[in-house]
Formats: C-alpha cells, sequence, structure tokens
C-alpha cells in the first residue's frame, strides 16, 4: 500500500497538468485552426505521458502478483529442501549408527528385525523419566521394541508410539525392570532403577550361588519379551548380600552413558507373538 501511495504522489502533477489543460481546451478550440493544430498536438504529447502512467500503473499491480507467485514458489522450494535434508541427514545417521554395531550383536540379530533413530528429547532427572524418538509407526516402529545403543549396550523399550515418534520407558524410570545375568553365569536377577544416580541401576535376587567378580559385565538374560540375550546392561560396581541373606543386590555401572544419547537402534523380535500367543494357550488349557 506504501508503494502504490508513492507512486500516486509522483503522478499527481501530470493528472493537475491534464486538468489545468482540459480546461484551456474548451477556450481555445475555438479560437482558429491553427490553434486547433497547436492544441492536437500537445493534447497528442499529454494523452502519451498519461498511456505511460496508466501502463506504470498497471505494471506496478503486474508486477505485485508476479512476486506474491515467486514468494510463494521459493517457500514451497525452502520447504522441499528442509524435508530433504532431513531425510538426507537421517540417511546419513542410519549408515554411521549401523556401521558402529557391534559385530557380535549383528551375529545375534537372525531373529530380530532392527530400525534406527534419532534421540530427540530425553530426561533424566525424574524418577519417572522418559525419551522421544523421531521415528514412528510408519517407519515400521512397534510397542515393546528394545532401545540400545549402536555398541548394543541397553537403553529401554518402547512403550508408546505414533504415526512419526515414539517414547521409550529408558533403565532411568523406576518401574523399568528385565531380566539381567552375569555374563558366563546363567543365574539371573531382576534389573531396575532406584531413582539415584543416572549411571546405575541394580540388580535384584541374584542366586548366592551365582559367581562373578567386581568388574564383571552384565548382560540381558534372553528371558525378558523386550531385548536379545547378551544386550551388554552394565558392570559389575558392587555387591551385598539381601537381609534374608540368600541372595545377592548388585550394584551395576551402566553401558550406556543415558545422559548423552542421540543415536539408538530399535529391536523387534519377529517370534515373540508366536511364542506370546503360544504361553497365553499354554495358560488358558490349564
Amino acid at each position: 500500500m506504501y508503494k502504490l501511495i508513492e507512486f500516486i504522489r509522483r503522478i499527481y502533477v501530470v493528472l493537475l497538468f491534464i486538468l489545468i489543460e482540459t480546461i484551456a481546451l474548451n477556450y481555445y478550440a475555438r479560437s482558429s485552426f491553427y490553434t486547433q493544430a497547436k492544441i492536437l498536438a500537445h493534447a497528442n504529447s499529454v494523452t502519451g505521458a498519461l498511456q505511460q502512467s496508466i501502463f506504470s500503473l498497471r505494471h506496478y499491480f503486474t508486477l505485485s502478483s508476479e512476486n506474491e507467485m515467486l514468494a510463494q514458489r521459493v517457500a514451497e522450494l525452502e520447504n522441499a529442501l528442509t524435508i530433504y535434508r532431513e531425510q538426507e541427514r537421517q540417511m546419513q545417521t542410519d549408515t554411521l549408527t549401523m556401521a558402529a554395531m557391534d559385530s557380535t550383536m549383528l551375529a545375534s540379530l537372525s531373529q530380530y528385525r532392527y530400525t534406527t533413530a534419532r534421540v530427540i528429547s530425553n530426561t533424566i532427572n525424574s524418577s519417572h523419566n522418559f525419551i522421544t524418538l523421531n521415528r514412528g509407526r510408519q517407519h515400521g516402529v512397534l510397542v515393546d521394541m528394545a532401545v540400545v545403543t549402536p555398541d548394543g549396550a541397553m537403553v529401554g523399550y518402547v512403550l508408546e508410539c505414533s504415526e512419526r515418534y515414539s517414547i521409550v520407558m529408558p533403565m532411568l524410570n523406576t518401574e523399568f525392570r528385565t531380566s539381567g545375568k552375569i555374563s558366563g553365569d546363567e543365574h539371573f536377577g531382576s534389573i531396575s532403577w532406584d531413582g539415584t544416580s543416572p549411571h546405575r541401576v541394580q540388580m535384584s535376587e541374584l542366586t548366592k550361588y551365582s559367581e562373578f567378580e567386581i568388574g564383571d559385565e552384565v548382560i540381558a538374560s534372553g528371558l525378558s519379551q523386550y531385548f536379545p540375550e547378551g544386550v551388554r546392561i552394565g558392570y559389575v560396581e558392587s555387591l551385598k548380600e539381601n537381609e534374608n541373606h540368600t541372595s545377592y543386590d548388585v550394584e551395576i555401572r551402566l553401558a550406556a552413558d543415558m545422559t548423552r544419547l542421540s543415536n539408538v537402534i530399535l529391536i523387534e523380535n519377529t517370534n515373540y507373538t508366536e511364542i506370546y500367543e503360544l504361553e497365553n494357550a499354554a495358560r488358558s488349557s490349564h
């Protein structure tokens, strides 16, 4: 609107001149043939100037419309470029994440399907922490999929998912539970978090028949519905007998740095549904 007002201000002199010429025309037109000829020549000049002004005005509005169309097209192209860059970045992330996967872990994934994701939100200061990932159902993410770091360290499991995002129940949540064991020993215990340190979890109910030392590796037992056997949980930091002196309570230093998560791998046990239905059928028949 400002540009239009500025344009009119510039041509108001021409408009005023046209008005004066019109008044003069009525007076001089009756004078003589010579005078009429001069007036006609002058009028043609004024008409040309007026036509030029009208053309400029039309051109102004045409340019304004074209500019709007160009601006809209630029916005569309910028949006497409943003989407392309995000897809390219995710492809690079997937490649780097898979390249970093532990070779032993890859060998154990024959019955599992996996996908990658990026952490977009992560809390560690609450008793009920959650992690948000940038992948959802349209990317093949399902509830109960295991979540691990690229080098095979346990993070948590998928609790909820939408079309494009998913929420993870991390180990740093007091409601988290899974089964773990000392590497090289078949006795297992229950893994949970007491809500204190973001670098440690606890294993309870580990039988006193289990033989292990400080520093030994703790891994997933394979008895959980979420995690494949062998997924690293952490390392034994301390142990003590429980109150009844029947089992060990073990303090575990986490293998995953839960405070610095970026890229993760999601793992689905493709046999889980069949096993789950079979177990339910067995329970129903007894």
